[in-house]
């Protein structure tokens, strides 16, 4: 596969620092930037998707009219926690 190159980036001598002294042993900076990237990548993806699928819930939720207030749906997920706990104590 091949491989392509991030811009140079220009960062103050504080932050590099900084990323420096988190290095694990072996680590350098490059494997730490673009293992950065590819977390931050994962996370606005995620962000995204959650968003997504709220908005398609809205509308939903709009279209039928059917909707659960924050309390309904609190007491639900207290039943189900409470349903699986009781499950483990056995």
């Amino acid at each position: 596969m091949k491989t392509a190159n991030f811009p140079s980036l220009r960062v103050s001598p504080e932050l590099r620092e900084a990323a420096e002294s988190v290095l694990e042993s072996g680590e350098s900076l490059s494997s730490f930037v673009a293992e950065s990237v590819t977390l931050q990548i994962r996370q606005r993806r995620a962000q995204r998707d959650f968003i997504e699928r709220g908005l398609a819930s809205r509308d939903a939720a709009l279209e039928s009219g059917e909707y659960y207030s924050a309390d309904d749906v609190l007491r639900e997920l207290d039943d189900v926690i409470a349903e699986a706990e009781a499950r483990v104590e056995k």
